[in-house]
């Protein structure tokens, strides 16, 4: 009887270590609205309808410096979505989430995924929302190497108050925050339902390696 082959799984980069057990939610916790959070096959699903707030499924763990990576794409383009990263919470049990996200943007016009925002807070850091050129720039290239109905490699580095984000090979952002009053120096990292009528999207091989 000839032996049986099996697929090798992909190895881990040196120095990383993955952030999910890639069997269920040990680790994370919902917090937010009614959408919803599962793991299947390795893979955090992240849906809702009629989402009556932003729902986020955060790590217990707060993090500093750090390599981030992971895969995300969307089901559907109804929704948007994001990953938080120093992620932060107001009082409280059920706390609004506030702080760093990498934009997971849900439309073909504006294409601003691996962009960088300041949920619940000063907003668009990353491209300026009110300088135009760097707008249209941005959305350009956002166009050129977002993949739609595939998986986007999104990378997140984060050295002081140093931000850079990649999305599949491409630097997105290079970001030094110099915000006396609002830059984060550590939190949690959170996947994003967003508020509204409906959002799917999923995230895979969650990985992190930590810089001094």
């Amino acid at each position: 009887m000839p032996s049986l082959v099996f697929a090798e799984a992909p190895k881990m980069e040196d120095g990383f270590n993955a952030m999910t057990n890639g069997k269920d939610l040990t680790g994370w916790k919902k917090v937010g609205g009614n959408g919803e959070y599962k793991m299947e096959d390795g893979v955090i699903i992240g849906t809702g309808k009629k989402v009556n707030a932003n729902t986020f499924l955060i790590s217990e763990k707060a993090y500093r410096n750090f390599d981030f990576r992971f895969e995300m794409k969307f089901d559907t383009l109804k929704g948007n979505s994001g990953m938080m990263f120093r992620g932060l919470q107001k009082e409280g049990e059920n706390g609004r989430v506030y702080g760093y996200q990498c934009e997971h943007d849900n439309g073909k016009a504006r294409a601003w995924t691996a962009g960088l925002y300041d949920e619940a807070r000063r907003g668009w850091l990353f491209p300026d929302k009110n300088g135009k050129e760097q707008s249209k720039a941005f959305t350009k290239q956002g166009q050129e190497f977002i993949k739609w109905d595939d998986w986007n490699d999104i990378r997140v580095l984060c050295e002081g108050n140093h931000i850079q984000i990649w999305i599949n090979g491409e630097v997105r952002v290079d970001y030094t925050d110099s915000d006396k009053k609002d830059a984060t120096a550590e939190g949690f990292f959170g996947m994003q339902v967003h508020a509204g009528a409906q959002t799917d999207v999923r995230w895979r091989n969650l990985r992190i390696k930590e810089l001094p």
